[in-house]
């Protein structure tokens, strides 16, 4: 059984070199790649924690820290608490320069085509090796885009299917602007404020977009819209 009850990993960031941060609940592949980032000159690894809030916290999104960002963050997506999908979209939100790369399982093409729109700039496959790994961090910091030839070929067959006509749900227009502020995460009360409608309004609107796309959730709505292009 994996004993994750080990305190994170941090350290001070060293004067040179890029900083790499790793998301990932289990103890003894977090702490390996830790140890695998440390060794090379040009790296260092600063911070290392189970949970996108930890990550968060480290990157001093709350009140009483200073901002501190890494320049990659590896991030797995089957994680306790925030999921890695909603945590790259709130770390890319309050850090936009920071590159991530999912280090994951998930290799369905919902999952894969998500992450890459949540703003995942690569997609590696566990148990992905070493040198897969420290290639990815310097192709990714070199503009690149890493992903296994087996990634790479789902992506190819995801996009040659958005080519196809964006179906017609019948959604107003007033749908259509509430369905793009949920695709950029905002709350319920931040699309009513930005739309100037009451909470409970913006609550059937949702409902209304639920049943038009037919689907459950939120997160049902906001794949389907992004996966659709449909705002």
């Amino acid at each position: 059984m994996i004993d994750d009850t080990n305190p994170p990993r941090t350290a001070s960031p060293a004067a040179r070199g890029l900083d790499v941060w790793i998301v990932e609940d289990n103890t003894y592949l977090r702490d390996t790649i830790a140890e695998l980032l440390d060794r090379p000159p040009q790296l260092r690894c600063t911070v290392a924690v189970s949970t996108c809030e930890e990550a968060l916290s480290a990157m001093g999104t709350g009140d009483t820290h200073e901002r501190r960002v890494p320049d990659v963050l590896l991030m797995d997506l089957g994680l306790p608490g925030m999921t890695g999908m909603t945590g790259i979209r709130r770390i890319r939100a309050v850090a936009p320069s920071v590159l991530v790369i999912v280090l994951t399982v998930h290799e369905d093409d919902d999952t894969v085509f998500d992450a890459l729109c949540a703003g995942a700039s690569g997609y590696l496959l566990k148990p992905a090796s070493a040198e897969q790994i420290l290639d990815a961090v310097h192709a990714t910091a070199n503009g690149g885009s890493p992903m296994n030839p087996f990634i790479a070929r789902r992506v190819l067959s995801i996009f040659s299917r958005l080519t196809k006509p964006t179906p017609e749900y019948g959604l107003s227009e007033r749908e259509r602007e509430i369905l793009q502020l949920a695709t950029e995460a905002c709350t319920k009360r931040q699309i009513a404020d930005r739309v100037g409608l009451s909470p409970h309004t913006v609550d059937t609107h949702l409902r209304n977009i639920y049943s038009k796309l037919q689907v459950r959730s939120r997160s049902g709505a906001v794949a389907k819209a992004v996966r659709e292009r449909l705002v």
